[in-house]
C-alpha cells in the first residue's frame, strides 16, 4: 500500500513540476511554452500597430487564438493563426466561434516554419528569443516592405530590414517594420 501511495505522490509531484516549468519557461529555451496573451494586451498591441479592417494579421504559435479573436473583434481585421498543437487548434476554433469571429479567422495546424507568410500585413508573435532569431530569415524572405511585426515580451534583434518603430513599455510590446 505504501508503494502505491509513493508512486501516486511521485506522479502528482511530477505533474506539478511540469506545470510550474510550463509557466516559467526560460526565455532562451529553444522551445516556446504556451503562454496566453490576454485581451487587454492584445488590444494594446493592436492599437500600437494601428491594425485596421484592411489588415491580415498572422499569429505565429497562436495557441487558443485569444490575440486573433481580440483584434478581429476590436479592429475588424482578418486573421490567420498557425499552431502546431492539435488540442490548442481545436480550442482556438471553439474560441473564434464562441466570440463570433470564426468567419474572419483561418486557423491552421502545423509549424509556422512551413507556412508562407507573404499575405500578412501584420505578424504577431509571443515567442522566446531563440525562436524569434530562428524565424527572422523566414520573415525577411517572405514579408513585404511595410509589414508590421509585433513581438510581445521579447525583442527582435534589428537588422537593416527589420526596424523597431514602436514600443509600449508598460505592456512589453515591441513593434517592428520591414523596411
Amino acid at each position: 500500500m505504501l508503494f502505491i501511495l509513493i508512486n501516486i505522490f511521485l506522479v502528482l509531484f511530477s505533474i506539478f513540476l511540469l506545470i510550474i516549468l510550463w509557466c516559467v519557461w526560460p526565455p532562451d529555451s529553444p522551445w516556446t511554452p504556451w503562454w496566453r496573451t490576454n485581451t487587454k494586451k492584445a488590444i494594446a498591441a493592436g492599437k500600437l500597430a494601428k491594425i485596421t479592417a484592411n489588415d491580415i494579421v498572422y499569429e505565429l504559435g497562436s495557441g487558443d487564438a485569444n490575440f486573433l479573436v481580440a483584434v478581429c473583434k476590436k479592429f475588424g481585421c482578418r486573421g490567420v493563426g498557425i499552431e502546431i498543437d492539435f488540442i490548442r487548434t481545436v480550442q482556438a476554433k471553439i474560441n473564434a466561434h464562441k466570440n463570433g469571429v470564426n468567419k474572419n479567422i483561418r486557423l491552421e495546424r502545423g509549424s509556422f516554419y512551413n507556412y508562407k507568410l507573404n499575405e500578412a500585413t501584420v505578424i504577431f508573435c509571443y515567442l522566446v528569443p531563440r525562436v524569434l532569431e530562428k524565424l527572422k530569415p523566414q520573415l525577411l524572405a517572405q514579408l513585404k516592405k511595410g509589414t508590421r511585426i509585433i513581438s510581445y515580451r521579447y525583442k527582435i534583434k534589428e537588422t537593416l530590414k527589420i526596424k523597431l518603430v514602436g514600443l509600449d513599455k508598460k505592456n512589453e510590446i515591441y513593434l517592428y517594420k520591414i523596411v
